[in-house]
């Protein structure tokens, strides 16, 4: 099932690498990533889609315990 992260990080060295590791590391698969800096917060948005057979809830609490991420949306895509 493939699942669309939205995400909100801090702007911190290494946090990209941090999210996309958690990701891996859960048994999801990076199918695409898209992202840029928001001018007004200067916080990073981050739409990464994402396949795996596992549910989607633990890597949402997960994504919400990494101190980089602020804010975390996960979608099934169709």
């Amino acid at each position: 099932m493939r699942y669309r992260l939205d995400l909100v990080l801090r702007p911190s060295e290494g946090a990209l690498l941090r999210a996309l590791g958690l990701v891996e590391r859960r048994g999801f698969a990076p199918r695409a990533i898209e992202g840029a800096p928001a001018p007004a917060d200067g916080h990073w948005r981050l739409c990464l889609t994402v396949e795996s057979d596992r549910p989607c809830e633990p890597l949402r609490h997960l994504m919400q315990k990494n101190h980089d991420c602020l804010q975390v949306e996960i979608t099934a895509c169709p």
